[in-house]
């Protein structure tokens, strides 16, 4: 990999990913009997609401110290709110995208896995079959993406969560699913289709140098907004696209067959059930074959 450090990590490795509260929702019958309270859109609303408050201040100190958030990276800011701080911004250059137009890079902060998508369009993790169909809600759209990838970028709480777009090109659709908010780290994976359950926004776009993309954005427990700046027209390379509210959260990108190859290092992390860390612009693979509009 090039342009930023990376490293990979099993889910052992994650500080808070065997965290006892998700253990308990997702591990015994109690929790997963409240589970159905707390992954409700209603519940992430309250969430948020308590978060925009000026009060809500005074976690600021405890999340950055705990999640040891180098803050020289960020804009100079006052925060009015932990939702203010939790959606803050990058200073600028601090996440550079490839000078190499064929050069895919990664469109945000987080931890990648990488798929195959099989040639009845699904992908598997952790020996859970998801269907590129159900995740879309669109069974002719889905079939683009026969024997394509999926790259799936995990996001947690002290992550950058603002999100790019990797190519120059143009939005040719964007749809909104309705859902609920499973937490979005593996633990949850082994019960739950999340990515097909939670609600979700994706984007189609037609690049310039990848063929046909579909960007998806993927809410998560006491993530209930999703924010995206554009509804139509032409885009860019390492042009903002929107933001997650408080909260974990995933991207997920589907490209066509034969258009892109990822990198081998990411690949053999997927394989060994590891996860890449990656920053937003971080070179993540590159174009297999000439496309055009």
């Amino acid at each position: 990999m090039t342009n930023q450090e990376t490293r990979s990590f099993s889910a052992s490795d994650i500080p808070d990913e065997n965290k006892a509260s998700i253990r308990f929702l997702y591990n015994t019958i109690p929790g997963r009997i409240l589970l159905k309270i707390v992954t409700r859109a209603t519940v992430s609303k309250l969430a948020g609401f308590i978060l925009r408050c000026p009060a809500s201040r005074v976690f600021l100190k405890g999340f950055i110290d705990k999640n040891n958030i180098d803050m020289e990276e960020y804009r100079d800011k006052t925060y009015n709110s932990f939702d203010d701080f939790f959606i803050r911004e990058i200073k600028e250059g601090r996440r550079p995208f490839p000078d190499n137009k064929n050069d895919v890079a990664s469109p945000c902060d987080g931890k990648l896995i990488a798929y195959p998508i099989t040639p009845d369009s699904s992908f598997f993790i952790k020996n859970s079959l998801y269907s590129i169909e159900t995740l879309l809600k669109d069974k002719e759209l889905a079939t683009e993406f026969s024997g394509g990838m999926c790259l799936i970028f995990r996001l947690s709480p002290d992550d950058y969560h603002r999100y790019c777009y990797i190519a120059d090109g143009k939005i040719i659709n964007q749809k909104s699913i309705k859902g609920v908010l499973h937490t979005v780290r593996p633990i949850a994976y082994q019960t739950r289709d999340v990515f097909c359950q939670n609600s979700r926004e994706y984007t189609v776009i037609q690049s310039i140098n990848f063929g046909k993309i579909v960007q998806i954005e993927v809410g998560a427990l006491f993530v209930g907004r999703i924010s995206n700046h554009k509804k139509s027209s032409t885009i860019l390379k390492g042009e903002e696209k929107g933001m997650f509210q408080f909260g974990g959260s995933t991207i997920i990108l589907l490209f066509e067959k034969d258009t892109i190859a990822v990198d081998n290092e990411i690949i053999d992390n997927t394989t060994r059930n590891k996860e890449t860390l990656v920053k937003m612009g971080i070179r993540i693979g590159e174009k297999k074959q000439q496309n055009s509009y």
